[in-house]
């Protein structure tokens, strides 16, 4: 638990840009429509320098 709330705290920290200037999440969607039926997907990323980190999901 302690774990946790320390790792939220600095993901709040860092969030609001204490640390430095905030980084911009870059939010995508999408839409397809095929033989095998429609599919979506959503996702968002945030691209740091040389660092590059993605979550997503299709519906």
């Amino acid at each position: 638990m302690k774990k946790g709330m320390m790792l939220a705290a600095v993901a709040l920290l860092a969030a609001c840009g204490v640390d430095g200037e905030p980084v911009r999440p870059n939010y995508n969607g999408t839409i397809s429509a095929g033989s095998d039926g429609v599919r979506a997907g959503v996702g968002a990323s945030v691209i740091r320098g040389n660092v590059s980190v993605h979550v997503g999901t299709r519906l």
